[in-house]
């Protein structure tokens, strides 16, 4: 069963015949495809070791916009299709309300994919502008407002797991921050269930470079 999850093959072989130039082209494709497979290989083996994903879960892919979580949706998807199990795909977005964000392209691109999916608009760049002072770091406010912002949609809309798209680099990093900057030895666990007990968050590229 598990083999399904790590081993699986997302594209086909790349043809000779389809590529415009063929040295430069088919390379290309093939380094592409070996990239697929062992993300997809990775993703799966961290499914597996902390149980992320289980048979009637919702899982609720958090989109950015940025080039992880792109990633993430898109190697989830292409596990799906072979998981040994049945679960839900729902991508969701939160719209701060950041000026000039490209609100149009998400929907966009979801909707092509045939993925569901919501837009939860909710201002809180405004309420950070307001709050912090010039000149200081607006993450740490911005982040714990996106959080209980989608935890709040999540608990709503029967959502059972949250997908954040926090790579290997990424926990590396965070574990460093909190030695060097905190005094303690702490990073972004793979699978982690909220303080209030109310919603487990995971991270499928714990495994994956950036």
């Amino acid at each position: 069963m598990n083999a399904v999850w790590i081993d699986t093959e997302t594209a086909e072989a790349p043809s000779a015949a389809s590529a415009p130039e063929p040295g430069r082209a088919l390379k290309i494709e093939r380094e592409t495809h070996k990239l697929e497979k062992r993300l997809c290989r990775q993703v799966g083996q961290a499914v597996v070791d902390f149980n992320m994903i289980e048979a009637g879960d919702r899982v609720m892919v958090c989109l950015s916009g940025g080039k992880d979580s792109y990633t993430m949706l898109d190697i989830l998807l292409a596990l799906k299709k072979k998981a040994p199990i049945d679960f839900e795909l729902i991508a969701v977005n939160l719209d701060q309300k950041q000026p000039d964000f490209p609100e149009h392209i998400l929907p966009a691109y979801l909707t092509e994919l045939g993925v569901p999916f919501h837009i939860l608009e909710q201002d809180t760049y405004s309420v950070v502008k307001r709050v912090v002072p010039e000149g200081k770091t607006m993450c740490g406010l911005c982040s714990r407002l996106r959080r209980g912002s989608l935890y709040t949609w999540a608990a709503a809309n029967g959502i059972t797991k949250i997908a954040l798209g926090h790579h290997r680099d990424d926990i590396v990093e965070t574990l460093f921050l909190n030695m060097f900057f905190g005094s303690k030895l702490k990073a972004m666990p793979p699978k982690l269930q909220s303080d209030d007990g109310a919603n487990i968050v995971i991270r499928p590229l714990a495994y994956c470079r950036e």
